[in-house]
């Protein structure tokens, strides 16, 4: 079954207004950075957005906060976005935040077919109390805060219960991809990209390089096919696209200043 579709433009056509989907990535490593220009381009709009953050001002899912296309965003941290926080502090957004950790694991579920899991990560806080800020009023009060969570005590200790997630779609980006669906990641670029694509009712992936199914080596395989619906062949400029959020340096020993 060949799963490449001729463009990213072509891959996001049938992405409604509304639709939630999960994103792969960490900070700007990993991102389907085409998928989410793309999407932009495409112009669906009231989107829920499942992602460990949400990229940089002006890059990755910046662009879409930027144009006021996401609703609703459940992740892990607002990180550098000043956009994403002032979105949220103003009362533009909704915003669930989520341990690290959990929200991988929920994405996992999701994919698994777990209804829910029970984590001591979040006990004692708002995480498992309820109150913490979703959304706010434009005067700084709360709008709507989180519910309060079971929490039951497994093997002696007190453990949160955490639903799982599924989305409409999923954005995902790997190095290489064959043309069943099998992914292969890149070192740290796997992050959040394998969850993120067992969360997805339909699974987009951006691959830097397609092979011929066959072609991967059984062993070598981080995501079977079976999570994947869409593949996206990335031209060599986009696929030589990977931004950082900060390049730091500093003098070599003996070199010049």
């Amino acid at each position: 079954m060949d799963k490449t579709v001729r463009s990213a433009t072509d891959a996001v056509a049938d992405i409604g207004d509304g639709a939630s989907i999960a994103v792969g990535g960490f900070g700007l490593s990993g991102i389907p950075t085409v998928l989410i220009e793309a999407l932009v381009e495409h112009g669906a709009t009231d989107l829920m957005v499942v992602s460990n953050n949400c990229g940089i001002d002006g890059a990755g899912l910046g662009l879409l906060l930027a144009e006021h296309r996401v609703r609703r965003v459940i992740a892990s941290y607002v990180g550098e976005n000043k956009e994403f926080a002032r979105q949220f502090l103003s009362g533009e957004l909704e915003v669930e935040l989520t341990p690290q950790g959990t929200l991988a694991e929920r994405l996992r579920a999701g994919g698994a077919g777990i209804g829910a899991f029970f984590t001591p990560t979040g006990v004692g806080t708002q995480i498992a109390d309820g109150g913490l800020p979703w959304r706010y009023h434009p005067d700084g009060t709360i709008a709507i805060a989180s519910p309060a969570k079971e929490v039951r005590t497994i093997a002696g200790r007190p453990q949160v219960l955490e639903e799982a997630i599924t989305t409409d779609f999923a954005f995902v980006r790997a190095a290489v991809a064959d043309t069943m669906g099998n992914l292969v990641f890149h070192a740290a670029a796997r992050n959040f990209n394998p969850n993120s694509a067992m969360a997805g009712r339909i699974t987009i992936v951006e691959a830097e390089q397609v092979v011929r199914a066959g072609e991967i080596d059984p062993d070598a395989i981080h995501l079977a096919g079976i999570y994947v619906h869409r593949v996206v062949p990335l031209t060599e400029a986009q696929a030589a696209r990977r931004s950082i959020e900060n390049r730091t340096t500093r003098p070599r020993p003996g070199g010049s200043a």
